[in-house]
């Protein structure tokens, strides 16, 4: 990727994707040395915006030579631990690729790695307790200090409710400054109106929409603005949404056909885009969201343009980027690491160690863990 400056933080980034979580970083001057990602709409998209990137399967990958590397970022997917997904975990290929990124941090220690996945990952099991607390325990044994997190990106700029966890780990052996969670922004307008009812008709992919089949864009002209499939005559309901209309309880109260108020959040961009069951109509017109329209959902700059064989392509590596605020709200923090500085101690710290290896806290938001082995201190999260 060209020769480094030596004022430039270097960068490795695993499971790329169309560069959402690497931009965070390219902006707060970073050098993304390497990168990767086997979706090749996803690497198009990603060179046209931020630089190379290699298109392979990382598994059959020469872990590169980078000395003094900076940053290990890793998106590893999440499909395997999603309640959107198939939740098979570590059952299936795509669900211990996170191994790929230990071995990379093994060869390389970086000074700082940071790990990006959905909140499902906290719950699954493996053969010795939980995936996170397995994790944890891998990072630590390579003498790293860890710590995770379930984050809101609403807290750092991002106009969605969307909730992941964030693992960061530190090199014991760098002269690094202490780390802490960065502190969520405050007053910010992060309404669905003040995100995507200005956009000029020439924005790059706002004339992208999702083609819908017909049934779909007749129920989702019954709900208005701030409804859901609530406000859809029963008589016109498919058989299958009639059953679960008559026992809400049984399929526990779903919330399909959601249509977002102009004046509220969205919610949970995702890679399906399915409009059943989530919320993926215009707040006042009567079509789905445009691809440009939910690139500012996830917080991607309009200069920032999406390439792809098709719209669903890129509907696709849109649903499944880390938005780029988030990842710049970590970026400015390790700068401070990277230089000796300490981040503000804060009194939301829990711990849990080797010694309830098995308990996990299955709900760890607004609370930084720390993994520790050896203080036996318990953890309590509900």
């Amino acid at each position: 990727m060209g020769s480094l400056s030596k004022s430039k933080p270097k960068v490795l980034s695993m499971f790329s994707g169309c560069g959402g979580m690497d931009l965070g970083f390219h902006q707060n001057g970073y050098e993304i040395v390497w990168a990767n990602d086997i979706n090749e709409d996803a690497c198009e998209t990603y060179r046209h915006n931020i630089g190379d990137i290699r298109n392979e399967n990382v598994s059959e990958l020469e872990i590169p030579d980078i000395k003094d590397l900076d940053v290990l970022l890793s998106g590893f997917p999440c499909q395997s631990f999603s309640n959107a997904g198939n939740r098979k975990g570590v059952k299936e290929q795509r669900g211990i690729l996170y191994k790929e990124t230990l071995k990379f941090i093994e060869k390389l220690r970086p000074k700082i790695v940071m790990m990006e996945n959905v909140r499902g990952l906290l719950s699954i099991k493996t053969e010795d307790g939980y995936l996170i607390t397995e994790i944890c325990n891998e990072l630590s044994q390579l003498n790293y200090e860890v710590h995770f997190k379930l984050v809101n990106a609403s807290d750092y700029g991002v106009p969605q409710n969307r909730l992941r966890v964030i693992i960061i780990a530190l090199n014991k052996k760098e002269k690094l400054g202490s780390f802490r969670f960065p502190e969520p922004l405050s007053g910010m307008d992060l309404s669905l109106k003040n995100t995507i009812l200005d956009i000029p008709e020439n924005t790059p992919n706002q004339d992208q929409l999702l083609k819908l089949n017909p049934q779909a864009i007749y129920l989702g002209s019954f709900v208005p603005e701030g409804g859901s499939w609530k406000s859809i005559p029963y008589e016109v309901l498919p058989e299958r949404l009639k059953k679960i209309r008559d026992d809400m309880a049984k399929y526990r109260w779903p919330n399909f056909y959601r249509r977002y108020h102009r004046d509220e959040i969205a919610g949970t961009v995702t890679a399906a885009f399915k409009p059943e069951n989530a919320g993926v109509w215009h707040p006042i017109e009567d079509r789905v969201l445009s691809a440009r329209e939910i690139a500012r959902i996830q917080s991607f700059p309009d200069d920032f343009v999406f390439k792809g064989k098709s719209v669903k392509a890129i509907y696709e590596m849109i649903g499944n980027a880390v938005p780029p605020k988030l990842s710049y709200a970590f970026a400015r923090t390790f700068l401070k690491i990277l230089n000796g500085e300490n981040c503000p101690e804060i009194s939301e710290i829990r711990y849990f160690s080797t010694i309830n290896f098995g308990k996990v806290p299955v709900r760890a938001k607004d609370a930084e863990v720390i993994f520790d082995p050896i203080m036996p201190k318990q953890l309590t999260l509900l």
